[in-house]
């Protein structure tokens, strides 16, 4: 088992007796020490989340992490044991919870492929990717033969932790721990922050006068963990870029009515959709906006139910506003490989969808029909994958085939076009 690095460490601590004994028999002639690792987290998309907790994330927006925790004990000498060892972690706020404790962490509180080498689902991705860093860590999950198993305590709780015992010290409680949490938090959240405290139980043997001595230590952490999106790295994703039509004519008010607005409208459109705000990051540029969605969404599912909610939450918006007031917003949807960069997402994908939404087709569409309070531009490869294989709206039939051709920037791209419902008279 590989120990814990200095870069790993959050902190070494010298346990302290609870009860007045120590090592040496009547006091504590020779010190025990434990190494704490630095909580390791990592995101935990919601397709990888067991069924009700996804629902869960899609109800309430909240975020959920997978935490790694490692601990070193000491060795002990001669004719002594550790017949016990509890790890409890404290969160600080008491609306973190933890929702699966592992007691070996073999499965990573989901479903934790055989083999780390190639790893089967995003979590197992963002798992191996934080992990990198921090040799041995995975390893310290895999069941131990012949070694105590962890109890685990503190389910649904902020409290909680893994207790190894083993009375007789025959099995040897390990010296080097390795245990695995999946936490809820509030949605927002980056930041973990609470106590490690660490007990065990020393069993000495032999001589005049065997006994049991209780040690302690507690140390407090804060880390931060990457959200969903830039931990992934490169991912073939569906990007959405939006933009209002008028913008530049209306007041300073007018320009904050409309970024309330089209900041509100969007985010009630991609949760009506399936996607938690937890999952997403949108990139504001005032008149406009750009998300990437989360890696694999059933775009069958998720592209149908975006339009719906667009045409359904404008026309509610702009009921009874005048036509100087009505939010009107051009709306493009492409596909590719993309990964987050220092200052955004980059891809031919992120790029493109921005050429379209930027298009004449959409521009002349959406100022031709004034009644109209939104065009979407879609890039050929989705409505070849999603569109065209619809049964319920949007259909094929609502889309006519537009070619974006910018010359100077060398883009030609074949896409279609969709009309929105006209405002109701």
């Amino acid at each position: 088992m590989v120990p814990l690095g200095d870069s790993d460490l959050l902190a070494l601590g010298e346990m302290v007796s609870t009860d007045g004994r120590g090592p040496g028999g009547d006091g504590p002639t020779e010190s025990i020490r434990v190494r704490c690792g630095r909580p390791l987290l990592y995101p935990v998309p919601g397709e990888d989340l067991p069924a009700h907790l996804r629902r869960r994330a899609e109800a309430t927006g909240r975020r959920y992490v997978g935490a790694l925790f490692a601990f070193d004990l000491d060795a002990l000498p001669r004719r002594h044991r550790y017949s016990a060892a509890r790890f409890e972690v404290n969160l600080t706020d008491p609306a973190a919870l933890a929702v699966r404790l592992d007691g070996d962490g073999g499965t990573l509180g989901l479903s934790w492929p055989a083999a780390l080498a190639e790893p089967t689902s995003t979590t197992a991705v963002h798992a191996v990717a934080a992990a990198r860093a921090r040799p041995g860590w995975l390893a310290r999950l895999a069941t131990r033969a012949g070694s105590p198993r962890a109890h685990v305590f503190g389910i649904l709780r902020h409290d909680f932790g893994w207790m190894y015992e083993d009375p007789r010290g025959d099995l040897l409680v390990p010296r080097a721990h390795g245990m695995h949490a999946l936490l809820e938090l509030p949605s927002g959240v980056t930041r973990v922050a609470g106590a490690l405290d660490v007990r065990v139980q020393v069993r000495v043997t032999g001589g005049r006068d065997p006994y049991s001595a209780g040690l302690r230590e507690s140390v407090t952490f804060d880390e931060a963990f990457e959200t969903d999106g830039a931990a992934e790295g490169a991912a073939v994703r569906l990007c959405m870029a939006v933009d209002v039509t008028g913008y530049s004519r209306r007041s300073t008010a007018g320009h904050e009515q409309v970024q309330r607005d089209l900041v509100e409208l969007l985010s009630e459109v991609r949760q009506g959709a399936g996607v938690p705000e937890s999952a997403v990051r949108p990139q504001p540029q005032g008149d406009g906006q750009f998300t990437v969605l989360p890696s694999g969404i059933d775009e069958s599912v998720v592209i149908p139910r975006l339009v719906a909610g667009l045409g359904q939450r404008l026309r509610a918006l702009n009921a009874g506003r005048s036509a100087a007031e009505r939010l009107r917003i051009r709306v493009a949807l492409h596909r590719g490989l993309v990964k987050p960069a220092s200052n955004g997402w980059v891809g031919v994908a992120a790029i493109a969808v921005h050429r379209i939404l930027d298009s004449s087709p959409l521009r002349d569409a959406l100022t031709a029909r004034p009644t109209v309070d939104f065009v979407l531009g879609l890039a050929d490869v989705l409505f070849q994958d999603v569109i065209r294989h619809a049964t319920e709206p949007p259909l094929p039939a609502d889309f006519a085939p537009v070619t974006v051709e910018l010359p100077a920037k060398g883009f030609v791209e074949h896409c279609w076009l969709h009309i929105g419902p006209e405002e109701s008279a």
